[in-house]
């Protein structure tokens, strides 16, 4: 919404003379947009939590600054990213490192779909959108330094020009073009070199099957079976516990050690995060009489196999919108 449209649409000449409720209805408009870019400039669901409350509290306190020069949405665009970095500065000043991201934290498809959907003619953008919320590309990006990764969402996820990013950066274009070639070398070096052949979703029945065997197989702690859907250079990882385990052997050998075949009254609930395929597991617990959260397999699948599998602690089952207990019967 343009600066002249936001204006009339509150009856003021000016944001200074807007009353609070008006303006935060204003800002609502925005909250899942702006929370899913500080999730990809964070990697975590709850400090993208954090980083929206201060957007909006820093866009009130400066609200007499909206001076129209850009769209009111565009202009807490700047103010979210401004506040990501401030945040990366304090807590993280240092890339992510290795493959791994200890603060990783998966996104339910629930909330996704609050988002503005591509048009019907729109298919890459529509794309662009599932590529960049998987959670391959979220462990690449958080492995950029903050201003470049901040140039590279900007750019390439919202499709601002480059000369409003290098202006929002303080810096020049050609430093900007400069800086996103070394992020988009970066990203490659980080990203699987099969991303573009990638399948997988509800719509996939294969994909499906995929995923019902290895619940199966999950429930049965039968590693014996799950090592047959894994691909020879399957990558596992379970934040924040550090540990990436590469390669099909690296990752049975884990589990076998980790006493998984020993486990029992597993049950699996498919879940869809990050617009990737997921099963939720819940053990039996007696002393409760029913089944609660342990674990979520977020899945990556690539021709018919398993590539990679992160796996989130039970107690994200609350954000994600799922049950935090099963009854005997295993119903939901």
């Amino acid at each position: 919404m343009g600066a002249d449209a936001v204006l009339e649409e509150l009856g003021v000449s000016g944001l200074g003379e807007v009353e609070e409720p008006a303006f935060s209805g204003l800002a609502e408009r925005h909250r899942r947009e702006l929370h899913v870019h500080c999730y990809r400039m964070l990697g975590s669901f709850e400090d993208a939590e954090d980083t929206v409350q201060e957007t909006f509290l820093r866009a009130w306190r400066r609200r007499e600054t909206f001076e129209g020069r850009s769209t009111f949405r565009a202009w807490l665009y700047r103010i979210a990213t401004n506040a990501c970095l401030d945040l990366l500065a304090k807590r993280r000043p240092e890339p992510a490192t290795g493959g791994e991201v200890p603060w990783l934290q998966p996104y339910p498809d629930r909330l996704l779909d609050e988002l503005p959907a591509a048009g019907a003619d729109e298919p890459e953008a529509a794309a662009l959108a599932r590529e960049t919320i998987e959670l391959a590309y979220l462990v690449a990006v958080q492995h950029l330094a903050p201003r470049p990764r901040a140039a590279l969402i900007l750019r390439d996820v919202l499709d601002w020009p480059a000369r409003d990013v290098a202006e929002f950066l303080g810096d020049s274009v050609n430093s900007v073009n400069s800086a996103l070639q070394r992020a988009r070398a970066g990203m490659r070096e980080h990203l699987p070199a099969e991303r573009q052949d990638w399948t997988g979703g509800e719509d996939d029945a294969g994909t499906r099957e995929l995923v019902r065997r290895f619940t199966d197989a999950s429930a049965a702690t039968d590693v014996s079976r799950l090592a047959t859907m894994l691909r020879d250079d399957v990558r596992c990882s379970m934040p924040p516990t550090p540990g990436l385990r590469i390669g099909r052997d690296a990752v049975v050998n884990d589990w076998v050690e980790d006493g998984f075949e020993g486990m029992t009254g597993l049950r699996g609930v498919p879940a869809f995060v990050n617009r990737q395929p997921a099963v939720a597991f819940y053990q039996w617990r007696e002393r409760e009489g029913a089944y609660l959260p342990l674990t979520i397999d977020v899945l990556r699948v690539t021709g018919g196999a398993i590539t990679e599998i992160t796996i989130f602690h039970g107690d994200r089952f609350p954000r994600l919108g799922l049950p935090e207990r099963l009854p005997a019967d295993g119903t939901e």
